[in-house]
């Protein structure tokens, strides 16, 4: 593992040097080992942790490249990880999210095109139509804060909070709010966000979006309550 370590060390070290930009192919093995100073195994297993990881990128018969090292690669991970969080840490991210998607949205306000304005429109019909669905809910609901986020144009941002906002934890929130017969409320709250987007009103897209992260926070502590209270 420490050979690993190291020769994951060197690896990231040349391409944040620049030696090693994004889309420039690796030398072979070999050769990367000799010029490293490290065995041959120690250099194939950090290929292995850096191409899961995103930063590489193997392709067999061709060789190993640097990806774009874009946010939406790097981060791609960040999903699965609150996939994995257990219930106490939820309240975490939740909170985490409280921090940014209201900002987030804000700006959003300040950036959306009428197009995008329109998609969000059908979205909240589709939500509508879906009020008793959670499984359509849940599709609806990602798409709405991805398309809103997405128009920051803030790539780290949108991949951040894409990761933050995982299946799971938008599945366990809205059928409670079905359970609860509070979907349409919460369906309510979009549209507030809508609105807010549509008049370019930055300081009240940002309230309405704080208001509904709450909401989904208080009923992720609901669900999480009574959850403890079966076991």
């Amino acid at each position: 593992m420490a050979l690993t370590d190291d020769a994951i060390a060197k690896l990231r070290s040349m391409i944040q040097s620049g030696e090693l930009p994004p889309g420039a192919r690796l030398p072979p093995e070999p050769q990367l080992a000799t010029q490293m100073g490290l065995s041959r195994s120690g250099v194939r297993e950090a290929v292995k942790v850096l191409e899961s990881a995103r930063v590489l990128d193997v392709r067999r018969g061709d060789g190993t490249y640097v990806t774009s090292l874009a946010p939406r690669l790097l981060l791609e991970g960040l999903g699965l990880a609150v996939e994995l969080l257990r219930d106490d840490t939820l309240l975490e991210v939740m909170e985490v999210r409280r921090m940014l998607e209201p900002v987030a949205t804000g700006m959003a306000a300040l950036r959306m095109t009428e197009a995008q304005l329109d998609e969000l429109a059908q979205i909240l019909e589709d939500m509508r139509a879906a009020a008793d669905d959670a499984e359509k809910l849940i599709r609806f609901d990602t798409a709405f804060h991805h398309t809103v986020i997405a128009t920051t144009g803030n790539e780290t941002l949108t991949s951040l909070l894409d990761g933050l906002s995982s299946r799971t934890l938008r599945a366990r929130v809205w059928r409670g709010l079905i359970e609860g017969n509070a979907a349409h409320k919460t369906i309510d709250e979009h549209h507030a966000i809508y609105l807010a987007l549509r008049s370019r009103d930055q300081l009240l897209a940002h309230a309405s979006a704080l208001m509904h992260v709450n909401t989904s926070e208080a009923w992720l502590r609901t669900v999480l309550a009574a959850n403890g209270a079966d076991g």
